[in-house]
């Protein structure tokens, strides 16, 4: 299901008018499809997923090479696995390790006080496009702000990606390091991004060294952010 969903005064005024190699910009229907096929990646697998991976395997032939290729290494490593292998895979390597968390406000605010402002900056993003999260998953998981990306032109989901790319670098190099399968799937998701920048460069090493803050623990409540009701799934509207 849906983790996006359009707000309705962005819907109303949009009907009245108009580490690894990043290859930099992509077309934006390109950058949808890959954005598409990278958060349902990334998401926890599910039969669902085994179910559309036909789907996935067309999308992503259709790809830039520097996209294609990590995403089709992914896909070739991963085949053999049944559901079940897969999903306890998934499980030991992104809800176990702290530096390979999904949650991309979390490499530079751990879990401290810090890190429930930082989820508002999230919400706040996502409804400047004119969407709300569903509810499922806090605003910073990786694979909802690539939904955004997807459904959107991409250009408010670019700035939320470009201001945490030094938490997705540390996540590709911590999934290189553990020889994960989901590296290929974060290299491809670098292969979509502009150049890192000499100063986000020197983020990322700083977290490579010290790791996400830990000194304090809890979120601030976010149980008054209602989300509107879900809409069909991203696989679903692309296949259509």
């Amino acid at each position: 299901m849906s983790r996006a969903t359009r707000s309705r005064e962005r819907a109303s005024a949009d009907a009245a008018g108009p580490g690894a190699e990043s290859s930099g910009p992509l077309p934006d229907a390109e950058r949808r499809a890959a954005h598409t096929v990278i958060s349902l990646l990334l998401d926890y697998p599910t039969a669902q997923t085994v179910a559309h991976r036909a789907d996935v395997e067309d999308v992503v032939a259709g790809l830039s090479p520097g996209v294609r290729r990590p995403l089709r290494a992914f896909l070739d490593a991963t085949a053999p696995l049944s559901l079940g292998e897969l999903q306890a895979a998934y499980v030991t390597t992104f809800d176990l390790k702290r530096r390979c968390s999904l949650y991309l406000s979390y490499y530079a605010a751990g879990d401290t006080r810090k890190r429930g402002a930082a989820l508002v900056t999230f919400v706040e993003a996502f409804r400047a496009a004119g969407w709300e999260t569903d509810g499922s998953e806090l605003p910073d998981h990786l694979p909802t702000v690539l939904e955004l990306s997807a459904r959107t032109d991409g250009e408010i989901a670019g700035v939320v990606l470009d201001a945490h790319r030094d938490g997705i670098e540390v996540l590709r190099a911590a999934l290189e390091t553990l020889r994960s399968p989901w590296a290929h799937v974060v290299a491809a998701l670098v292969a979509t991004l502009p150049a890192m920048q000499s100063a986000t460069a020197a983020r990322f090493r700083d977290l490579v060294a010290a790791g996400p803050p830990t000194e304090l623990v809890g979120l601030s409540d976010l149980s008054h952010l209602t989300p509107f009701a879900t809409i069909p799934s991203l696989t679903e509207e692309t296949r259509r």
